[in-house]
């Protein structure tokens, strides 16, 4: 089994609200901390009005909870709190994560108000989870969703992730790097993401190296020479069409050819990159440079990508950089961490969180999630939230229905359901086998092709449902149901 390593601190444990640890301390106290809890960590909307996100950071939060434990020094620091007493801090010292977990794999597609992450444990470590959960998947899935509709929009040219410089922070750029890179980017700028993770690094030059020679033709020579097999010139530091792409034909053809290759290409990084890379493309092509291919950066994102493909671009590949690594458009994604059901007497018994706005009441119980692909073509129908103990047979028809608008319905048939979740952690064991990150975006892209297109377009996506089985449903509306009695009967 592959090993997990945090690259910045191998315990992240204090790397948590305040609140989850006076609430331990709470349970302590009423004797509560082992009693056995079920959480859901889900998403309420997608990121930029899209149609569907790809699930990714499972692997840093097993990192996370592979490493849970607290030094002398927390305890200290929380004894110096006042607000903790010594047994709850003689838990935390021989504290051992000892929950279940279950997740979706990285790289699937996935939907709101189904879990991503299901965690069964101890009521003083499932809470404990909470923050660094959200955060970890929060931040790669909302990555991830945003590359996947980048890389979509370029058409099958390459996307190149340059946002290391413009991130929230130094975690943001290694891990987006990291999450862009599972949704369908080839590369980043970020190197140590390519040594920790095999995510490969990329780049050309600056237009510094350029302002750093007395010309435009010296600092294109000098490169030339260094990196004969693999140039790529940047030719807007002064003017692309006047001095940038004539002095880079003339270097292919006095430094690179002669010593055996051929250029590799340019790279626009201002302008109108629609006019200026068809321009650049004519006269490529007239130098006897066709194979020579053109990059374009500067503050790009999927609708000007598409924009500039609509308009002719004669563009290769695209580095993206703020509008990626940061998702401007939608920069946060909302994931939520709610307790769904307890266990008592050894039953279990669903709970659920009621709110005037009904987006925030929760579903509850423990579940088990299920996507129905269609057998004739492999596309994804539905997904079918299922308490645990269901089986949905897929030998015979089966009746979706919305769970809002239950007189929507729809029969299928000639279908395959599948397990979303995986189980990740047995009683704090990893039983897991992480994927490296070549077959987690392998199999991402796998999966994107069982979306159907109408899924996948920017503006106003098919909605794709998240149904109830019928148990569910039932026991869903029975507790809400109870909860009005209970509410009539106090006024």
């Amino acid at each position: 089994m592959r090993a997990v390593e945090n690259p910045f601190n191998p315990n992240l444990s204090m790397l948590c609200d305040y609140y989850e640890l006076t609430m331990g301390n709470a349970y302590f106290a009423n004797g509560m901390q082992d009693q056995i809890t079920y959480f859901d960590l889900y998403f309420r909307e997608l990121p930029d009005g899209g149609g569907y996100a790809i699930a990714a950071g499972l692997e840093q939060a097993v990192e996370y909870l592979s490493n849970l434990s607290f030094t002398d020094e927390d305890i200290e620091f929380l004894r110096g709190k006042g607000q903790f007493s010594e047994g709850f801090l003689n838990y935390l010292r021989n504290f051992k994560f000892s929950c279940d977990v279950w997740a979706v794999p990285e790289g699937t597609p996935v939907f709101p108000n189904e879990p991503l992450v299901t965690v069964r444990g101890p009521a003083a470590q499932a809470h404990l989870l909470e923050t660094m959960l959200l955060l970890t998947i929060n931040h790669q899935t909302l990555v991830a969703t945003k590359a996947s509709r980048i890389v979509r929009a370029a058409a099958g040219r390459a996307v190149m992730e340059f946002g290391s410089r413009r991130a929230q922070g130094y975690a943001g750029a290694l891990l987006g790097a990291r999450a862009a890179y599972i949704a369908g980017c080839i590369g980043t700028a970020c190197t140590i993401t390519d040594r920790l993770y095999g995510v490969p690094a990329l780049g050309t030059m600056s237009h510094a190296w350029v302002q750093m020679f007395d010309t435009e033709l010296d600092a294109f020579r000098a490169y030339a020479r260094e990196y004969p097999a693999s140039t790529v010139l940047l030719v807007d530091t002064f003017n692309v069409l006047k001095s940038g792409v004539p002095n880079a034909i003339r270097v292919f053809k006095e430094e690179i050819v002669p010593r055996g290759f051929r250029p590799s290409g340019i790279r626009i990084d201002s302008g109108d990159i629609a006019y200026l890379s068809k321009q650049a493309r004519k006269m490529l092509d007239e130098a006897g440079f066709p194979d020579c291919k053109i990059t374009a950066s500067n503050s790009l994102d999927e609708y000007i990508i598409r924009d500039t493909i609509l308009q002719g671009a004669k563009v290769d590949s695209f580095g993206v950089g703020e509008r990626l690594i940061t998702s401007k458009n939608d920069p946060v994604l909302g994931g939520v961490y709610k307790l769904v059901a307890v266990e008592k007497d050894g039953a279990i018994v669903p709970k659920i969180k009621i709110s005037e706005n009904v987006a925030k009441i929760t579903t509850p119980h423990f579940k088990r999630p299920y996507r129905l692909f269609d057998k004739e073509n492999g596309k994804a129908i539905a997904d079918v939230l299922c308490v645990h103990d269901e089986v949905l047979d897929d030998q015979k028809p089966y009746e979706l229905f919305d769970p809002d608008y239950t007189w929507k319905r729809k029969k299928v048939e000639n279908f395959e359901a599948k397990d979303l979740m995986v189980r990740v952690f047995d009683q704090g064991r990893l039983v897991y086998d992480l994927p490296t990150i070549e077959e987690i975006r392998t199999y991402c892209m796998k999966q994107q092709e069982t979306l159907w297109d109408e899924v996948t377009r920017f503006e106003n996506p098919h909605h794709y449902y998240v149904d109830l089985s019928q148990k569910l449903w039932d026991t869903k509306h029975k507790l809400l149901d109870e909860a009005e009695e209970k509410t009539r009967e106090s006024i």
